[in-house]
């Protein structure tokens, strides 16, 4: 299913580089989803991104993660088959992540926004949540427990969000990570103690 994803994802992003009315009809566009009521826009936009670059790092890190989410999944909630588990949590965290840039933008019909990169967000901090002493590689290179990657990632994207200087969905990324952090714990409370035994015997 994380293969499915991913492909599924190259080609529409890849079609939509040469046809760029695909990437305007189908963008996250919060004016044209509340005015227009084109609500399949709080999932087709994660379909879609910018150019190679945003594509392959949101493709890279969506691989890199979700192999061991799926293993947690399977591990904790095994009552699903992990990979159709996969697919509803990406598919969750995709809405989730635009919700609040959907109620801050509804009235504003320049916005637009497109990428995984929020439901991305959610599947590192799931990770993160079933295993936050894990080391994560900083820029690829320096190697950073999770939770404190998880922390200093929370408070960038809360500060550029409010700055709001760049074309970045910086809202996405910070609650797509909310939501991948506390999905478990909806699903699961006493998994929380399983959190806490880890940073507490660190």
């Amino acid at each position: 299913m994380i293969i499915f994803i991913i492909v599924l994802t190259g080609i529409v992003s890849v079609y939509a580089f040469q046809q760029p009315e695909i990437m305007y009809r189908y963008n996250f566009s919060p004016y044209q989803i509340v005015k227009r009521k084109q609500w399949y826009r709080m999932l087709s936009h994660a379909l879609l991104h910018a150019d190679w670059m945003h594509l392959i790092v949101n493709m890279l890190v969506l691989y890199s993660f979700a192999i061991p989410l799926r293993f947690f999944f399977n591990l904790f909630f095994s009552y699903i088959p992990a990979s159709i588990f996969i697919l509803i949590f990406y598919i969750l965290a995709i809405g989730a992540s635009s919700i609040v840039s959907l109620v801050k933008h509804k009235d504003n019909p320049n916005y637009n926004a497109l990428g995984a990169s929020g439901a991305v967000s959610a599947v590192v901090f799931a990770c993160i949540f079933f295993a936050p002493l894990e080391e994560i590689l900083f820029f690829g290179v320096i190697p950073v427990p999770g939770i404190l990657f998880g922390i200093g990632y929370l408070w960038y994207s809360w500060y550029m969000g409010k700055k709001n200087v760049d074309n970045v969905g910086h809202d996405a990324h910070f609650y797509g990570a909310i939501f991948g952090f506390i999905f478990p714990l909806i699903l699961r409370p006493e998994l929380i103690h399983q959190f806490i035994y880890q940073l507490i015997n660190w």
